[in-house]
């Protein structure tokens, strides 16, 4: 007589997997934060200090597009000041001709400007690379700020358009530059929510797939003249933004604030944050507002004169730019992956010991 006995039987519990948050509700999470650490700060500096913040946000959004561009694409633009003169000149435009429009249809318009030139000038150069594209983009920056001498009743001249923007609401007991810093930056992390999402999303895998190898990217059905243009258009936009809310912050569209030396200024800012990098892209931009801010400074304590005072902020800038890239070739926020990776190292090298 067999007897069979039966085991009981075990439940194999398979870990919950957590529910993700979608990335842009993250996303805007961290950029609500973000804001909330900017209106903290103005609130405990000075006016000027504000000023600079302000400063830092606007070229936040031009360096982060144009990382876009040159880092994730590929593409060499000498040119993003233009796309910047562009916004400038558009909420200048509507503000004194237009002024029913609200501040927010300004720059959305300003954005979409600086989007549209952005479109015909990745369709012209689609098929250029390396020095060509570099040469196209550079003479749209030298030629489009000579067309306010060329219409000086629309675009003012030489002096540019001077308006002045009410953007604070009535019984608001904030000062006037403290609201237009909270202003820019919340347009400046609006924009770069979804800017991010674009990078982290298809298209930008399809930007760094062109980037990386062109036969290939164009092998797996990726269309390469296509995402080089959607590239320039989205880094367009950015600069149109950035050139909007400067114009805002500033109150006056002039051709002197938008030279060549922008332009290379911010394609510097980008090799210095870190190429390919939109943390970069905020390091750039605070060494674009801070730097120069230290090279006038220095200036005024040696007492040079003033043509060696106006080039000195580029000079200490190329300086300061030569010896990072060769610390750290992958520039700023590489030099910070680096060294959290060796104080990761460090630390794991130290608990195996204990161990032991």
């Amino acid at each position: 007589m067999s007897v069979r006995t039966e085991l009981p039987e075990t439940r194999v519990e398979t870990p919950k997997r957590r529910r993700k948050l979608p990335p842009l509700l993250v996303h805007a999470l961290a950029a609500l934060g973000a804001l909330a650490v900017v209106v903290l700060l103005t609130l405990v500096t000075d006016e000027f200090t504000n000023l600079r913040i302000a400063t830092i946000g606007y070229y936040l959004i031009a360096v982060a597009g144009l990382t876009l561009l040159t880092g994730l694409t590929g593409q060499v633009s000498l040119g993003h000041g233009a796309f910047m003169f562009i916004g400038a000149y558009t909420v200048a435009l509507l503000v004194r001709r237009v002024p029913a429009f609200p501040l927010w249809a300004d720059l959305l318009l300003a954005s979409a400007a600086g989007g549209l030139a952005g479109l015909l000038a990745g369709a012209a150069a689609a098929r250029l690379r390396g020095p060509y594209l570099a040469g196209a983009t550079l003479a749209l920056a030298v030629g489009l700020p000579a067309l306010t001498r060329k219409f000086p009743d629309f675009l003012g001249g030489s002096n540019g358009l001077s308006f002045t923007v009410h953007s604070r609401p009535a019984g608001v007991g904030v000062p006037e530059l403290r609201w237009q810093t909270w202003i820019v930056w919340l347009s400046v992390l609006l924009a770069l929510v979804l800017v991010v999402n674009i990078v982290r999303g298809r298209l930008g895998r399809d930007f760094r797939a062109v980037r990386d190898d062109e036969v290939a990217a164009a092998l797996s059905g990726i269309p390469i003249g296509r995402t080089k243009i959607l590239a320039f258009l989205v880094s367009a936009v950015c600069g149109g933004l950035a050139g909007g809310l400067q114009a805002f912050l500033l109150g006056t569209a002039a051709p002197g604030s938008f030279t060549p030396a922008l332009s290379l200024s911010l394609l510097a800012a980008v090799v210095l944050g870190g190429l390919g990098s939109l943390w970069g892209a905020l390091w750039g931009a605070v060494a674009l507002v801070y730097f120069q801010a230290w090279s006038e400074d220095l200036a005024d304590i040696l007492h040079l004169n003033t043509d060696v005072a106006n080039n000195l902020p580029l000079a200490v800038y190329g300086v300061i730019l030569i010896v990072v890239v060769l610390a750290f070739p992958r520039g700023i926020q590489g030099g910070f992956h680096r060294l959290g990776v060796l104080l990761r190292r460090s630390a794991k090298q130290k608990e195996n010991h204990e161990k032991h």
